[in-house]
């Protein structure tokens, strides 16, 4: 018998007050160490979604489980999913109120009543995780926009959850920052975090993600990312386009690239394709 999702939403609906519904018998899981991507066009549930797994919001039917059991949304209840899932917002300056960095960081494992050393700890686990601990006394009104989504991201993971939900984490930043919060995403992974990332980016998708959940009219499809992103007619009913990766692997394929190859999610795994170990000059090797 497969162990219980981490998280999960069994028959969910949600409206807001004097709104259209907004999700609809929605059956939707977190798998232990899977990343996974939640795509959809704007107003289609997405940060509703992710308000609902983290404890914000509330389903006016149906229910949310923590690993096999249902939350209760009682202060204990809340406390034990908040220690498990934490939810990172779009824009930092949502999330960020301290007057430093490490004091911003700190605020969550503070409520948990924590020992003053637990919670030090906790702080520079987090500020290194987020290669962000040179900034623990910066302000964070003095932050570069990169450097605040590190901030909000630390202030999360200093919580330790099991699951982390991410709003659009690299929307706004530059090429440089973005690989390097990637790559931060990465290390999380592989120290046990479950990443969930709502993004806009179907090819950030293809690159990142495990699995693939899509928010269309008629509900949410969620499989292997390699299987649902090249899914042209589920993209279109989700308001999304095919991944570049897919597209070129179409077009080479038609020109006789072997139908088993795996499609190209960098120009650095294009080039590979014709030239092994070709690299693009000045370019990095593919992550």
């Amino acid at each position: 018998m497969s162990e219980p999702a981490l998280v999960a939403l069994r028959g969910a609906s949600f409206s807001y007050e004097d709104g259209p519904l907004v999700l609809s018998g929605l059956d939707f899981e977190v798998r232990e160490g899977r990343a996974l991507a939640l795509l959809g066009r704007n107003g289609s549930g997405k940060t509703t979604l992710m308000r609902l797994l983290s404890g914000g919001l509330r389903p006016d039917t149906g229910e949310l489980t923590l690993q096999g059991r249902p939350v209760a949304y009682d202060r204990k209840g809340l406390t034990r999913l908040r220690t498990t899932v934490q939810l990172v917002v779009q824009d930092p300056d949502d999330q960020l109120f301290a007057a430093s960095v490490a004091q911003d960081v700190s605020f969550g494992p503070l409520n948990l009543g924590l020992p003053d050393a637990e919670v030090r700890a906790r702080v520079d686990e987090a500020l290194t995780a987020l290669d962000i601990g040179h900034l623990a006394d910066r302000p964070t009104h003095l932050l570069s926009y990169g450097q605040r989504k590190r901030a909000a991201i630390a202030g999360a993971v200093a919580m330790r959850p099991k699951v982390l939900v991410l709003d659009e984490p690299t929307a706004g930043l530059d090429p440089d920052g973005r690989e390097r919060l990637l790559a931060t995403l990465d290390g999380l992974r592989e120290g046990g975090t479950t990443v969930v990332m709502a993004t806009h980016d179907v090819d950030l998708a293809l690159l990142w993600a495990d699995d693939a959940a899509l928010l269309t009219p008629e509900g949410v499809r969620c499989g292997p990312a390699a299987t649902m992103l090249p899914r042209t007619g589920l993209l279109r009913q989700a308001g999304l386009r095919l991944p570049w990766g897919v597209a070129v692997a179409r077009l080479l394929r038609s020109r006789g690239l072997p139908a088993g190859a795996a499609a190209p999610r960098t120009p650095e795994e294009l080039a590979a394709l014709f030239v092994p170990g070709a690299e693009p000059e000045g370019a990095e090797a593919p992550r």
